[in-house]
């Protein structure tokens, strides 16, 4: 007979103790809390060899308990995908990442439509705080073609990446400066 397999209660502690460690989005949590189950399943399967119909089964039911915890989680709000993708998004802009490379994070972290603004001034600062921790442009020696083409594979667009190693350095540096103030 299989140990009892991850209620609801469980369910949600594992989630708040998760939450309290990482940012998380619904599809993340979900993800993490259906893995739990598995693990539990495997586990059952190697030390008591419990029967593997069984276990799907009480898997499945534990599964569906999943749905209930993150809507208590939504009520309380300690899980908003929005609050995660406008903080990531910051995150990720004052360390050079492209509008695209955001979305596209945002994206393989299951915030659907996140509400980014697109906005040249942010994404030429962004460009900027790229270029600095590559050592390029106003920053460094680095080669210019090497600089674009690893640019435009980080998503920026080409008049983007050409305005940015442009810059003077004081110009630069006053664009990553604004960054710091994003809303």
């Amino acid at each position: 007979m299989p140990a009892k397999p991850p209620d609801e209660e469980s369910l949600y502690e594992a989630a708040m103790n998760h939450i309290a460690h990482y940012a998380a989005t619904e599809a993340g949590l979900a993800r993490v809390l259906s893995r739990r189950i598995d693990r539990w399943g495997q586990k059952q399967a190697l030390e008591q060899g419990a029967d593997e119909a069984e276990l799907a089964h009480l898997s499945r039911l534990a599964k569906a308990a999943i749905p209930g915890v993150l809507a208590r989680l939504k009520a309380l709000g300690a899980l908003d995908d929005s609050a995660f993708a406008a903080s990531r998004a910051r995150r990720l802009t004052r360390a050079g990442k492209s509008r695209r490379a955001t979305l596209a994070h945002l994206a393989a972290k299951g915030v659907n439509q996140p509400d980014l603004p697109d906005d040249p001034d942010r994404e030429l600062a962004a460009a900027c705080a790229f270029l600095r921790r590559r050592r390029g442009g106003a920053f460094g020696e680095a080669p210019r073609d090497k600089l674009l083409a690893a640019m435009a594979r980080g998503g920026f667009t080409q008049a983007t990446a050409r305005q940015a190693l442009s810059l003077p350095r004081d110009e630069a540096e006053q664009l990553i400066k604004s960054l710091e103030n994003l809303p």
